[in-house]
């Protein structure tokens, strides 16, 4: 594997630099560097439709659909200069989860409405999968879609739903058969979350913000054509998607920039009368990171050079979701043990970008607390990785 720029591609790598440097908006561009995970709504829609009028918003669909038709080598530069902008990464429930499962398994009506809309960010989707008896046990899902003529009638309730009170659409995984084994009885479902009988409750994370829900389903009528493919065929679709999911977790990019703030951090911090960065346990701690994130770098490399050769991903995306998960959390805790005392102050200014209180501390210490509270869930979130280590043993390894 080459991992050396050609002149063509240290040219493209310069476009988009020079792009991002020049639209994306300061105020938030400030905003994402303050809070990482907390950006307004209006914020992230307002960049979404720049970065769409360019074209480069969904660089892995495939082109007939609105991709952008770059190599592995172009969506590995264009990744790398978004997380080195400052640019907050873009929903991906809509972009990297369900356009996926339209375009590949959906009706072409199904396409011809959704995707330019997706595309476009005018719906906001969320993901109706965990309920509060079935998370990484998902087969076990117990919600219920009875047809009635030319709609099914859907009662349940789903749990850690992200941004539902902000989404438009809901993609939802229901039982059709409870008769047959779990993962036999289930079909995907495209909900109208305006639809009466839907209910949003919010649950507030450990950093203090709203992110996730509660959400229940009375008597909510969806019309038959909105389910995707066949019915009951459900988890096939829904492991094609947990497979896009994962290999987003790995968060190659981010990481990376992680770990050039984490090194900048430490040469501001001082320890024992010098650089924190000259410590050498605390050097030695970046460094088995850097390894391990390298290592992931390359690995992740491969998956997609599969995944633009046409292959979806496998069982195989399970090891991304692993290492990038612990990887991330590695780094959050570095970043607040740096921090020292500076990390322990958490009030409004630390929580959300829109605060008009001054930080406590120095402007390199805004957002890390945050960002360290809400992502100790990346270990559990999209497959906790004891299952996820399940699934490697079976599927990969074939124990």
């Amino acid at each position: 594997m080459d991992l050396q720029y050609n002149a063509e591609e240290r040219a493209f790598q310069e476009e988009v630099r020079e792009w991002l440097n020049a639209n994306l908006p300061q105020h938030i561009r400030e905003n994402s560097r303050k809070a990482h995970s907390y950006v307004p709504r209006q914020d992230l829609i307002e960049w979404h439709k720049i970065v769409h009028a360019k074209g480069w918003v969904a660089p892995g669909w495939p082109v007939e659909y609105g991709g952008t038709g770059w190599s592995v080598a172009q969506k590995f530069i264009y990744d790398e200069e978004y997380q080195a902008a400052g640019a907050p990464r873009l929903s991906p429930f809509g972009l990297s989860m369900c356009g996926p499962v339209i375009y590949t398994f959906g009706s072409q009506e199904q396409k011809d409405h959704y995707l330019p809309r997706i595309l476009a960010c005018d719906d906001m989707w969320c993901q109706g999968y965990s309920e509060p008896g079935s998370g990484s046990d998902l087969a076990s899902l117990s919600t219920r879609a009875v047809r009635d003529g030319d709609h099914y009638i859907v009662n349940g309730h789903k749990i850690w739903t992200s941004h539902a009170h902000h989404a438009d659409m809901m993609f939802c995984l229901v039982r059709t058969d409870p008769s047959a084994k779990p993962q036999a009885g289930i079909s995907f479902l495209l909900i109208d979350m305006t639809t009466p009988g839907i209910t949003v409750k919010p649950i507030i994370s450990i950093d203090g913000n709203h992110y996730l829900n509660e959400v229940f389903l009375d008597g909510v009528k969806v019309p038959v054509e909105n389910r995707v493919g066949e019915e009951n065929k459900g988890w096939t679709y829904a492991k094609f998607l947990l497979g896009h999911e994962r290999t987003g977790i790995a968060g190659v990019s981010k990481s990376k920039e992680k770990v050039r703030r984490l090194k900048q951090m430490a040469a501001a911090e001082r320890d024992d009368g010098g650089r924190l960065l000259d410590d050498d346990g605390f050097r030695r701690q970046i460094s088995d990171i850097e390894v391990d994130l390298h290592a992931l770098e390359i690995t992740n490399l491969r998956m997609m050079a599969e995944m633009s050769a046409g292959r979806p991903p496998g069982p195989e995306s399970s090891t991304l979701k692993i290492s990038g998960s612990t990887i991330e959390q590695g780094l959050n805790e570095l970043m607040v043990v740096a921090l020292g005392y500076y990390a322990a102050p958490y009030g409004a200014s630390q929580r959300n970008p829109d605060s008009n209180e001054p930080p406590v501390g120095p402007e390199h210490s805004m957002g890390i607390v945050q960002e360290h509270l809400l992502r100790r869930a990346a270990t559990i979130y999209g497959g906790s990785n004891e299952i996820q280590k399940n699934v490697i043993a079976k599927a990969v390894l074939e124990l």
